[in-house]
């Protein structure tokens, strides 16, 4: 998946662009159905922007941190429900009984391998989680595109973008042992960042044209005009 999207060969398009394009995806995980993907992803940045006002960085990334969930739509190969939304976890290390439908684990190879049945795995005790393979999702695909485009977001904004939907590790507290200092400090702002995100959609509808221009500006300050996804 990786190698594929990795590319980044589907379009090009501008941030606002795709949070357009968004309101054509249905999250089946998603608790709260009502209102448009735009809509959650404007409350998400407005609820933060009103708490945190001086964080313009974390306004946008309210904003953006669903961008991913476009690989559902079929310019970017429609990609099954359980492949690009719900819960992240990592790959080559002992799957942490926090994750959730942990049972089903026991039909996947993985769980047989002696390698990547120990507590560290393949990996080293606090390697840093840029180091940890995670299973694929709209997560990793956004930090893709952010990263790959040459964002000038702050590190803190790649990990909430990247690590999101990685709930094992922040409502759970598991594979703390596979981080370095950069993401101890990353995760105060994810954990941050969190109370805005699930459960947290107002039933007070955003303006979108009023709040458009100042999202505008965000994102002509740390992202180029066009995109490649």
């Amino acid at each position: 998946m990786r190698e594929e999207y990795g590319k980044l060969d589907k379009i090009k398009m501008s941030i606002w662009e795709c949070c357009e394009l968004l309101n054509n995806v249905v999250d089946d995980s998603d608790p709260d159905l009502d209102e448009p993907q735009t809509e959650h992803l404007l409350q998400t940045a407005e609820a933060i922007r009103k708490d945190y006002p001086n964080e313009d960085w974390l306004h946008l990334t309210g904003l953006i941190h669903d961008l991913g969930k476009v690989l559902l739509l079929p310019e970017f190969g429609e990609l099954p429900q359980w492949a690009v939304v719900g819960d992240t976890f990592p790959l080559g290390c002992a799957f942490d009984e926090s994750i959730v439908h942990h049972k089903y684990f026991e039909d996947n190879p993985d769980s047989k391998n002696p390698a990547y049945t120990t507590k560290n795995g393949i990996y080293q005790e606090g390697c840093g989680l840029e180091n940890v393979v995670m299973s694929w999702g709209h997560d990793d695909y956004m930090y893709l595109v952010a990263k790959e485009n040459r964002t000038t977001l702050p590190s803190a904004a790649l990990f909430i973008i990247r690590y999101h939907s990685f709930y094992p590790l922040h409502k759970a507290g598991a594979y703390t042992h596979l981080m370095n200092e950069e993401d101890v400090e990353n995760l105060k702002w994810l954990n941050i960042f969190n109370k805005y995100d699930l459960y947290s959609k107002s039933k007070v509808r955003v303006d979108v044209e009023k709040v458009k221009p100042y999202y505008l500006s965000l994102i002509e300050k740390y992202f180029p005009d066009k995109l490649r996804w």
